[in-house]
């Protein structure tokens, strides 16, 4: 039994296996001004509040791994319950999720050629040209 457990360890570390609490994340801007934000302002703007600035989230797809990362660690809530809160919010009219895209690449993208959007991306390449680092969570 031991055995298995020592043999899976060896192909997960071979793999580079990365879990995903252990994934740097970055949210960033395209904006022309230098801006911080604290994890929560970044949970309410994802979350449909208006921060005072001029900013739309973006957002990768359900089934991405970094959208678990962001939503477990600055969200705060699981998938389902942050569905639950935009079919609400959808159905009374109230406010309408941050767009999605396909992928980080696509994201990307969308950010640098999109004033004013705002994005989260994994922060092992860096923090891309015309971008800003507006937050930063760790390991």
């Amino acid at each position: 039994m031991a055995a298995k457990y020592w043999l899976l360890w060896c192909v997960f570390f071979w793999l580079g296996y990365q879990p995903v609490t252990a994934q740097e994340l970055y949210v960033v801007a395209n904006t022309s001004q230098p801006l911080e934000l604290s994890r929560e302002q970044v949970r309410n703007l994802y979350m449909g509040a208006s921060l005072g600035y001029d900013l739309t989230p973006v957002a990768l797809p359900v089934s991405h791994r970094l959208r678990s990362v962001f939503n477990t660690r600055v969200i705060g809530l699981a998938e389902n319950r942050i569905q639950s809160y935009w079919a609400q919010m959808k159905f009374t009219g109230r406010r309408t999720p941050p767009l999605e895209m396909d992928s980080e690449a696509a994201l990307t993208r969308y950010l640098q050629e999109t004033p004013g959007a705002v994005g989260y991306i994994s922060g092992a390449a860096g923090v891309p040209d015309k971008l800003t680092l507006i937050y930063h969570s760790g390991y």
